[in-house]
């Protein structure tokens, strides 16, 4: 529990939109960047031009050791993990491809294939089981139907929780040589990933949720030799004279100037990630194990996606058989001063494959700094509201 500014004392439990409150360490990085770095990187000489730049160079290389990426250059940073994807998806794929996804993909995937779609890319969907657990030999028919260009793939859903088996994916991706493209808004931070292992052409990462950084940056890496077309061409700084894009990465994909005090804040939680990872991940797994297994006590309460003892990434979405998850998320809010997301969760697919496009349903999303007395009153809140 939080004590605002304003006095409103709060329990936060959304972390799976973004994750709150910052590690103090971030937003000392953000103001560090602002007060002592706050010139244009790659376009001047000065001190503060400088700072900036040695400050970005550097979160590069801390986001590449905390990913497993051997060369540095390969990540680019984005306004976020949307920007990351369009720029994939839109880069990669051209009218007459084709792409095998699954069935329970956000926003950020299904609506730029909706628009390739318009545009004449084929899109065909792998239904998953009601958990979200996609099966790579249904993925692995799907591929063999027909040419394909890509295999699309979340690393874990914002709603069910679910892990995909990325790994497998990778494997029969490439098999049939075809690409395959991560989307890891919900994976990177709350599982240990090592994309130099991993097997994704393309993995995209929300700076703001397990990163533990600032709104409106993200991380878009393409594994070497995957030519992704830029969507966006302007200034970066080099090869001013030219009126081309640079082809040189990162440059490609950075057009413009950078959110500096963003991409400072993220480094700072990269770093306490790659300190104290393990434990913050462990304790959020005990965390989201708790939960689920005392919210499965509550009569008519249903938890979405995986059952205990099943891993996954700490989100779980609930539904009543007779209390509106808006009503019970309006509740948690007013009366407990309880923080979660009721509603779609911009993945109408999720909850179509889930049986809940109809109604919605109630997310918890466990993260750093949640605590054993979060989730204690968290449940017994559920007790009373759905009583």
């Amino acid at each position: 529990m939080r004590e605002l500014r304003t006095g409103r004392r709060i329990t936060y439990l959304d972390h799976a939109a973004t994750s709150w409150p910052k590690p103090e360490p971030v937003i000392e990085a953000v103001v560090h960047a602002m007060t002592d770095a706050g010139g244009n990187p790659g376009r001047s000489a000065h001190v503060l031009a400088l700072a900036a730049s040695r400050l970005i160079l550097e979160a590069r290389t801390d986001v590449a050791a905390l990913l497993g990426v051997p060369d540095a250059r390969d990540v680019a940073f984005m306004p976020g993990c949307t920007a990351g994807l369009n720029l994939a998806l839109k880069g990669l794929l051209r009218p007459g491809d084709r792409v095998v996804v699954g069935s329970t993909e956000h926003n950020a995937v299904s609506r730029p294939l909706h628009a390739l779609a318009q545009a004449g890319v084929r899109v065909d969907v792998v239904q998953t089981d009601s958990a979200g657990r996609i099966d790579p030999d249904a993925v692995e028919r799907s591929v063999a139907e027909a040419l394909t260009t890509a295999v699309v793939c979340q690393h874990a859903s914002n709603v069910l929780g679910t892990i995909q088996p990325v790994g497998d994916l990778a494997d029969i991706a490439h098999a049939a040589g075809a690409y395959l493209v991560v989307d890891g808004a919900q994976g990177a931070g709350h599982l240990k990933v090592n994309l130099a292992t991993l097997g994704a052409d393309a993995y995209v990462a929300s700076g703001h949720k397990g990163l533990l950084g600032p709104q409106g940056v993200g991380v878009l890496y393409l594994a070497p030799g995957v030519d992704a077309v830029e969507l966006t061409q302007g200034g970066g700084g080099s090869n001013s004279e030219d009126p081309v894009q640079p082809t040189a990465r990162p440059d490609r994909y950075e057009a413009g100037t950078p959110n500096t005090p963003g991409i400072a804040g993220l480094a700072a939680a990269v770093r306490l990630l790659m300190a104290e990872g393990d434990a913050i991940r462990a304790e959020e797994q005990r965390l989201v194990r708790m939960l689920h297994e005392q919210l499965l006590e509550i009569p008519g309460l249903r938890v979405l996606g995986p059952p205990p003892g099943e891993e996954r990434v700490p989100v779980l979405s609930v539904v009543h058989a007779r209390v509106a998850a808006d009503r019970i998320a309006f509740e948690l809010d007013a009366k407990y001063g309880i923080a979660v997301r009721a509603g779609l969760h911009c993945a109408p697919w999720a909850h179509e494959t889930a049986g809940t496009a109809g109604c919605g349903a109630v997310r918890f999303g466990v993260g750093y700094g949640v605590t054993q007395g979060d989730i204690e009153l968290a449940v017994q809140a559920m007790r009373e509201v759905c009583a």
